[in-house]
């Protein structure tokens, strides 16, 4: 029996690289200056208190973006890992950073927002995740405890609690301009419950740490994020970005 090289990947990240990460940040979690939380204060961060001072010109950037949403790729076509946690086109992204690499086109029309990213202490991603009207993104896991992930709500439709996120047993409703920052190693799932699109800006930044554990922290991101799977994804999201601008489709 042949066994591609894609099955054979995919068969080493879920038996091999993904639980021994699992553990590894399970690990360093309790060094962590934030310490081991599903959902954290956001006095931890400084950083979320800039976000929220400048949400509305980062959503002025956004809004020209969503006449264009149909263009816009999905997650399983930049990252194809993805298609065992979303196989439709109804969980769109733009792109501006990615494990650490400029999305300069995309950046180029957002040029508030990608200063307002550039000047957060170790942001290593960031892109607009726009759920398409009734969209359920269900349970899952991130991989690394070493990230923790933040939603800044851009535009959130319906009335309270329609859409939703549970992160183990807690229900986070989001606010428009209000920052969430939680580790998404805790299982986590997503419901948009409206008729409309509901967009969050998506950071994920380094995780806190002193000392050796900061070095060791900051070098298993950098393994990551010269990976295989993270340099698909960017290749596979570069192709899609270079089109996208070539067709002139951003006419903003």
């Amino acid at each position: 029996m042949i066994i591609s090289w894609r099955k054979l990947r995919e068969w080493s990240k879920f038996n091999l690289f993904r639980p021994l990460l699992l553990q590894l940040g399970h690990w360093m979690g309790k060094f962590s200056t934030v310490r081991d939380s599903a959902v954290f204060d956001n006095e931890k961060f400084a950083w979320t208190e800039l976000l929220e001072n400048n949400w509305q010109q980062i959503r002025n950037e956004l809004l020209p973006l969503l006449s264009k949403r149909d263009a816009l790729p999905s997650l399983q076509e930049i990252q194809q890992e993805q298609k065992v946690l979303n196989q439709d086109d109804n969980w769109k992204t733009f792109f501006l950073f990615g494990f650490g690499i400029k999305a300069s086109l995309n950046c180029s029309i957002c040029p508030f927002t990608t200063s307002i990213l550039e000047s957060i202490p170790g942001m290593k991603t960031a892109f607009f995740s726009v759920l398409s009207p009734r969209k359920h993104i269900p349970a899952h896991k991130g991989i690394y405890k070493g990230l923790v992930r933040s939603h800044l709500a851009l535009q959130v439709p319906g009335n309270p609690g329609d859409c939703v996120m549970r992160i183990e047993d807690q229900q986070i409703f989001w606010e428009e301009g209000k920052v969430i920052v939680f580790d998404d190693t805790r299982e986590h799932e997503v419901w948009n419950n409206t008729d409309e699109v509901r967009v969050v800006l998506l950071l994920d930044v380094i995780r806190p740490y002193k000392g050796i554990f900061a070095k060791l922290n900051r070098w298993i991101v950098g393994l990551i994020g010269n990976s295989s799977y993270v340099k698909e994804a960017m290749q596979n999201h570069l192709k899609w970005e270079t089109a996208f601008h070539a067709t002139k489709a951003v006419n903003l």
